[in-house]
Parts: structure tokens; sequence; C-alpha cells
């Protein structure tokens, strides 16, 4: 075995396990596989167009000299985007442990319940911060937040019926650049008017149905809102407020004025800058909203024992119920980020915060106070971190900045703002000083003097407490965090104690070499506006990366700017509308959308204004030709797109897809085609020879990077060449087309830093080793699909039998021993296995995706565990619900109990197999209760007063 080659790292099947799989599945070898699999008029005819790839020591040697292309300045631009310094502990036990990195979305609470734990802790803090009555596990970042924000309340004003035709949203002139940017893209689609303007000067009129206000302003002036809040109570128009985590200590909180949402990021709470992102995003609302509040909410509950266990509430609101009835299409969140950003407030707890936020806001006082003495205007009257200033000279201050590696925000001609961090020493305030010194004609003197004024007003000051519970009260010291994180780690079961077979999900190997760069300051500590000859070494990797994708997609373009991969479906959608327009067919907006397709698929296509016509799949699961021909040519005239995902939710080629396509263009329509089963198309076919007009890929999934338990996630789309004209675009770095669509998400290259991860993924493995990936995976699934054979029924196959990468097991007829779906996936958590996708797309089944990073012995321990089930499943009976399967899981204090009373041994309910044994996995708590957790929703942490009554 040659130990430099990465694919033998990467994919988990040897070469001598071959004969015994492939004489499992009933074929000679791989190629006739793919053959039965992937129909002859899609395979692709060369091989990728890619270098080979390179060894795991070559591509960290080559991300290190391409780190030195990236200049570390002193970056004091502000904009939503701050210097931080993430705690060594949260480093080291978060952000680069797998036990955290590699975990899935917390779907399944009873092996769940660290993660959940953690995120409680962020919506708790951010509830508190913001003086609001729930908050959500976080968004993508702050300026989709607020889009959110807007889109929240336009809905909330609908469904009350009041001031019917109020469809205007006011956006004062003080908010980020990106985020009104993307307000734009948002608000045309849905007939949103924004009206941007002086919020001291609006007028309420009855038109308006919304506002948004940010706290500090855009350069740092801290404004009293209280008077603009009051006045549109009283017209009945909602409030939200894009606010900055770390003013709030010191800053009144905005609920204390009667809004209605506050949005913000927690980037600055210890997550690097990371050229953009990832960062987690918060979203706090008033609790009558908490059924229109989107992502997702960590709630409390009970287990079955009546003990306190945490879920994901209120899952109903998720789109993959509502469908086209969703008012928003996001179904992930930051929460790695959002797990960091709340362990941050965990480690300094509130005096701690009180300490960072105070220095912050006195070195700027400081600052000012300097700027005064040298004789130049101050232009905020109040403020936390930012101040403004007028100067003349800016091309010469812009000059000696840089050259001595300080970037700053040059607003215009004569002003510019400077933003400081909690990274900011007296030292390099000396150094900022004498570069306005320096850049002036006339040479001043300055000194740092005592009795700084106080700059935020009595009545702007924070005078309520926050962060009161025990969590953030307790874990000051690193011993005591440490173990507070592990003894979290412990309640999860994640990638690195066994496979996690999702469907549609992928949850493949995250290479240790791929995630070490994400530590190393060159590449965490760029602020996404710097100028582009600082980021060098970022725009190599994200312009081969874009490449890259170009090749395996058979397409022209890419952008990389959608965090997510319901980003990518409305950033798609959202192009072949901006082509219509082009064309003047802006006339066209009926999306054609398989019934069988992601819930995030009608949601996107109602986002992006279109009108959701279903259409029928057959017996075998696939599109129907001659539904999809009817409604085609019924809509002739205004079919905008179809949304395809192949091979389809179903786990199948479907082999009629050039003739659905070629229909679609024969319509007049686009095809955009769902990435989130591209492992199985990757060097074998590709969605341009399908005959797709763009796509989105799951950079979170197909190429490698961690889940982190829900995110981050990245969701580019690539596009053929009559579409890479509208690429979206971001106010302050020109990205995109000729003809761009304004911004998607807030940063120019979305989540850049995680991108690294998937570069590393593609050139590692290079074109022979992407390629024998996907074989891979079709062989893993086809592998277990026939040593199941017999004891479950697979529910759609290919023409010859065959599954893509993934399969649909069938669980309903167990339902007559009164075994439901829910009851297997609990149960295999007793096996140490995370249970597959469940009832989804078809309710009452299991879809099984492998992976190719799996080994065949964690194929055969997985495939052991299913059919010992199935075992327990034919021993069950409807009238008898004292079975294992029923009680399942099985906690260690249930198994440690002075009492068994049950009708199966203590041996049968915790270690069915013998494998088990050797690694057990215990989950921390019994089945939650979803239906008094939602009935009683709570979703922070309990109050003080509680414990103290304890």
């Amino acid at each position: 075995m040659n130990t430099e080659v990465f694919a033998a790292r990467h994919i988990g099947i040897t070469e001598k396990d071959m004969p015994q799989m492939l004489k499992t599945i009933g074929v000679e070898n791989v190629e006739q596989l793919i053959y039965e699999t992937i129909p002859d008029d899609i395979k692709l005819k060369q091989p990728l167009d890619l270098p080979a790839g390179i060894s795991e020591h070559e591509f960290l040697s080559h991300l290190q000299e391409l780190a030195q292309k990236n200049k570390i300045f002193k970056t004091y631009i502000g904009l939503g985007y701050h210097e931080t310094l993430t705690p060594s502990v949260i480093k080291r036990n978060i952000l680069e442990n797998p036990g955290w990195y590699t975990a899935y979305t917390p779907y399944q609470a009873e092996i769940a319940q660290g993660r959940l734990e953690a995120l409680l802790n962020f919506q708790t803090m951010i509830t508190d911060l913001t003086g609001m009555e729930i908050a959500n596990a976080s968004l993508l970042d702050e300026s989709t937040a607020a889009a959110e924000a807007m889109t929240m309340l336009y809905d909330v004003r609908g469904r009350q019926q009041k001031k019917d035709g109020a469809s205007k949203f006011f956006v004062s002139e003080e908010v980020l650049p990106q985020t009104l940017d993307l307000l734009k893209t948002r608000a045309i689609p849905l007939g949103i008017e924004l009206v941007v303007g002086n919020h001291e000067t609006f007028d309420f009129a009855s038109e308006f149905y919304g506002a948004l206000l940010q706290y500090p302003g855009k350069h740092g002036q801290v404004h009293d809102y209280a008077r603009f809040v009051e006045k549109a109570k009283e017209k009945e128009i909602k409030v939200a407020v894009a606010a900055d985590i770390l003013s709030l200590v010191m800053l009144k909180a905005p609920g204390e004025w009667g809004v209605d949402v506050v949005v913000g990021t927690t980037q600055r709470f210890g997550i690097p800058l990371g050229y953009g992102g990832p960062h987690a995003a918060f979203f706090a609302t008033r609790e009558e909203y908490k059924r229109s509040l989107p992502g997702r909410i960590i709630g409390v509950t009970k287990d079955t024992d009546g003990n306190r266990a945490l879920r994901m509430a209120l899952q109903t609101r998720e789109q993959h119920i509502k469908r086209d009835k969703a008012t928003s299409n996001i179904c992930t969140a930051q929460v790695l980020l959002a797990v960091m950003a709340g362990m941050y407030a965990v480690y300094h707890g509130p005096n701690g915060l009180k300490y960072i936020a105070n220095k912050v806001h006195t070195l700027t006082k400081l600052l000012a106070k300097g700027l005064e003495a040298i004789e130049l205007e101050q232009l905020n009257t109040s403020f936390f971190d930012t101040i403004k200033v007028k100067f003349s000279s800016i091309g010469k201050l812009k000059e000696v900045c840089e050259t001595r590696g300080i970037n700053l925000n040059y607003i215009d001609q004569e002003t510019v703002s400077i933003s400081l961090n909690e990274a900011t020493s007296e030292e390099d305030l000396k150094l900022l000083l004498s570069c306005f010194i320096v850049s002036q004609e006339d040479k001043k003197e300055f000194s740092f003097e005592s009795g700084i004024k106080e700059v935020i007003p009595a009545s702007l000051q924070r005078n309520t407490p926050f962060l009161e519970h025990e969590v953030f009260n307790s874990y000051h010291s690193e011993t005591e965090l440490m173990r507070y994180i592990k003894k979290l780690e412990r309640k999860d079961l994640a990638l690195n104690h066994s496979m996690i077979s999702l469907g549609s999900c992928t949850m493949k190997l995250n290479a240790a070499s791929e995630m070490l760069p994400l530590s190393w300051p060159h590449w965490g500590n760029i602020h996404p506006f710097v100028p582009l000859e600082q980021a060098e070494g970022y725009q190599e990797v994200l312009k081969s990366l874009e490449a890259y994708l170009n090749v395996i997609t058979g397409f022209s373009a890419t952008s990389l700017q959608p965090n997510s991969g319901a980003q990518g479906e409305y950033a798609g959608l959202m192009v072949i509308r901006a082509y219509h327009e082009s064309r003047g067919e802006g006339h066209r907006d009926i999306c054609l959308i398989p019934a069988s397709a992601h819930g995030t698929n009608p949601a996107s296509a109602v986002m992006a204004g279109m009108k959701v016509v279903v259409t029928k799949t057959d017996e075998k699961g696939n599109i129907d030709m001659a539904d999809l021909e009817e409604k085609a040519k019924q809509h002739s005239e205004n079919l905008a797109a179809l949304m395809v995902t192949y091979p389809s939710t179903h786990g199948v080629f479907e082999s009629s897809i050039k003739q659905i396509t070629k229909l679609i263009h024969d319509n007049g329509g686009q095809v955009y085609m769902d990435g989130a089963n591209m492992n199985a198309q990757v060097g074998l076919t590709n969605p341009a020879t399908i005959g797709a007009d763009v796509c989105h890929l799951n950079l979170h999934k197909t190429f490698a990077i961690p889940h982190g338990g829900g995110g981050p996630g990245v969701g580019p789309i690539c596009v053929a060449e009559q579409l890479k004209p509208f690429l979206p675009s971001n106010p302050v770095i020109k990205t995109g087309g000729e003809e761009a669509i304004t911004a998607i998400s807030a940063a120019p290259w979305g989540s850049a830093l995680v991108c690294l991860i998937s570069y590393g993924y593609i050139k590692m493995l290079g074109a022979e080793g992407l390629t024998n990936a996907t074989k891979a995976a079709i062989l893993n699934a086809n592998y277990i699909k026939d040593r199941l054979k017999g004891k479950f029924e697979v529910l759609y196959t290919g023409e010859r039998g065959r599954a893509a990468h993934e399969m649909i097991i069938d669980c309903r007829p167990f339902k007559a021993n009164g075994i439901e779906v829910t009851d297997i996936a609990k149960r295999l958590m007793d096996y140490g296995f995370h249970a597959p996708t469940v009832s989804f797309p078809v309710a009452g089944t299991l879809m099984i995706e492998p992976t190719e990073s799996e080994s065949l012995a964690e194929l055969d321990r997985f495939c052991d565990a299913m059919i010992s089930i199935r075992s327990e499943i034919d021993e069950a009976s409807a009238e008898e619900t004292d079975n294992v399967l029923k009680n399942a899981p099985h906690t260690l204090g249930m198994i440690t109990s002075d009492t068994w009373d049950h009708a199966y041994s203590r041996q049968k309910a915790a270690f069915p197999l013998p494998f088990v044994a050797e690694n057990k996995f215990w989950p921390s708590i019994r089945r939650t209760d979803e239906a008094f957790g939602d009935r009683n929703l709570i979703c922070t942490c309990a109050p003080i007063e509680e414990y103290m009554e304890a």
C-alpha cells in the first residue's frame, strides 16, 4: 500500500474486501455494477480534467505557502466583522475536535444531549443580551437573519390581517451595506417595497408594515431609538433591530424599547473572521411569534422516566412539512459556531464579558480623545467601539496606514471610520494616531489624557443583569471548562464513534488534514472586506475551487457565496429569474417540482417569487413523464424552471432524465438540479450532461465539510454559460457576473474559511480518487441493500435492480407487529448507531446512505444490527408493548437500576450483539416527550431562582 495516497485513507474499502462484496451484490466487478446503475447515455466519456491527487503532507505544505500570501493587517474596518480572540480551550476542544465537528443535526435527541445543551446555552445568552423572550439556535449570518426578520414580519402582518396592502419596509440608512443589498434580493420577488432613509425624519405612513434599525449604526453612532419604536407601535408597524452582540453588554437591550425582532452575528464571541465565515447569526423575538420563527429552536421537555430532556422543538414549522406554505427555506443553523460562541460566554461569564466590552469601549474613547488632541473632528456623539473621523488627506492616510499594516474603513474622500476590538491594545492606538499625524502636513503632538468623558447617555446604558444562570458562572478556569465540554461531548454520538448512514446527508470522513488549516491565523484572521491584494492566498484557493467545481459539474461558472444548501437553491432560482427577465420574459414564474423533492425546494421557489406546480411520481418512485409533459405544455407560456434531484430523492438514476430536461427546454424553462445526491455523480456523470442549467452543491456533504451538528454549510451554485452573467455580487467587494443579482449572503465569498476543506478534498483525491470515491459510495450502498435482502424491502431501485448511493427500506409492514419506524431508529442507538434518515421522503421508511468512507467491517456491523433488529421485530406483537424496540433506547441508569421488570434481559437490552460490548455508547436519556415539550415550550436555561430554591 502506498501510504502517501490520500484516497487509500479516505475510501474505506480495500482491494481484499472487493471479492466478498461483489459476490454479495452478484456482479463480476465494480465496472459492471456502475454499468447496471447509471444510464449509458449520461456516462462521462472522459475522466475528469483535474490534476492528480497529492499527499496529505504535500497539501499541508501547499496551504502553508498559500497562507503566506494572505497579509495579516491590524484591521479596523468593522461593518459587522471584528478580530476576536478564540480561547485556546474552545479552539482545541470544540473547533478541532471531531466529537463536535462530525456530529449530525440533533434530530435524534437521545444521542445529542450535549449539543442540545450547548445550543440552549446559546439561546439563553441571546435572549439575555437582547432582552427578548425567545431565540433560535442560530442562523447563517447577520444579513440573512435581517432578511428573515423582514419576511417573518411580513408574514405575521398578513396572518393578523392588519393593514391590508401594507407592503413597505423601512430600512434605516445606518444599516450595514451588505444587509441592505441582501434585503433587496429578498424583497423583490415577494413584492416588498424597501424604503431607505433617516429614522429621525421617517414618515410613519399607513402602507408600512415594518422597519429595520442598526444598533449601533454602521459607522458607530449609537442612536436612541425609543421614540421611533413608540411611534411605530402607534401605527402598528413592527420593528426589527440588527444589534452588535458585544455592545449589548454595555448598551440598553433593544427588548426594553419594545421591539419585535433583534438579529445580529455572534462572530465577535470567539469566532475567527475567516474571510467572511462561517459565523453564527442570532434571531430573537417575542414568544407570540414562535411558530413563525425561522430556523431551529431547542426546547426543554422530559423523557419516558420524567427526567429533563432537550430536543428540537416545534419541528412542524420546518419547510419539509410546510413545503410551499413555508415562509423560509432555512433548514439549517451554524451549530458548531453557535456552540463556540455560547462557550465563549460560558468561559468568560457576565463579568468577563463586561471586562472585554469595557476595555474595547475605553480604548475607543482614548482614541477619540487622541484624535481630538491633534485637532481632528470626531463625528459620533455617542459610540461603543467605532468612531467616525473627518480628515482632508484620505489618500495620504490610506497610503501611510497600508505601509504600517493597518486597514481602516474609508467611507468617502473626507471621512473614515475606525472599529476597535478585543485584540486592540494601547500600543495599537499609538500606531493608529501616528498614521494620522504623519498624514497631516501640520504635525501635532498627542497624549492620552486622563478624565475621558462618558459618551453613552444614561438613557442608553444597560442597567439590567444578564447571564445569571449557573452555567455562565461556573466554568471560568480552563480545567473546569475543558471538563464541561467533555461532559457534553460524551452525550453525543458522532462519526468518531460509528457510521452515520443518513440518506441525503452524506456523512463521510472529514479528514484531519483538511481541517487543520482552519486554525491557522493566516486563514482565520482575514476580514472579508480587505483589499484583494491582502487575500491573495484566499483568492487562489477560491478561484481554483470554482474551477474544479466547474469541471466536476460540466458547467461554465461557480459562485461560492451561498452559505447553505437551501441558500444555494434560492440563489439558483434567482439567477434563473434574472435570466428570464433579461430576455423580456419576466412573466415566467411557474416552477415544476416533483412530489418526491426535498421540502426546501418548494419553499425556495416561493421565496424566489415563483408559483409551485407539483408533478406526480410513478409507482417506482420516478418522475411521472406523462404528468410532467402535460404540465410543462399546459404552462409553457409561463414555465420558469423545473427543480429536480438527481439521482432522485428515492436513490435512483432515472433513465428518462435527458428526455425530462429536453421537455423543459422545449417549453421555455430552465432546469435546476438539486445537488444533494452529487456523491453518486462525481467523475461518472454530471449535471451538464443530464441537461441541467444550474445546480447547487452541498460542500458539507459531497465535498467533505463536516456537518458540525447542523452547520456550517456551503451551497455554491454552478451554472451553464447563459446564466453566468447573473451570478450574485456583493456591495463592498465586487463578485459575480456582468449583470449580477444582488447579494445572497453577507460576505463576498460566503463561508470562505471552510472552503479550504473542499479544496483539500479535491486536491488530495485528484481526478482518479474522486471517481473511485463515487464508485465506492455506490458499491457500499448496493452491498448493504443485498445484505439486507429478505429482511427489509427496498422500495425503489433502477431498471436493473440497483440503488444509487442510497436506498429506502420500507418499515411500514412492521406495524402489524406494533412496531413503528421510530422504534427501529431508537433501537439502533442501543447498537451504537445513529439512525438513517427517518420517514423522508416516504413516511414509515428509513433512507440509508453509507458513503465511501466506511470500511467493510463497519458496514457489516451496521447490517448485523439491522438483521438483529429484524429478528426482534418478529418477536414483537401489537398486543404486548413491553419489548426491546418499544422501550429503546436503554440508558445506563435503566440497565443498572435495582429493579428490572421487563420481559427480556438486561443483556439483550444493552448488549444485543458481541461487538456492542467492545465499544458501548450509552444514550444519556430515554425517549423524549415531543408533545409535552411543544405544549410547554421552554427554550432557555432555567432562571437562577429555580436553582436557589432547589
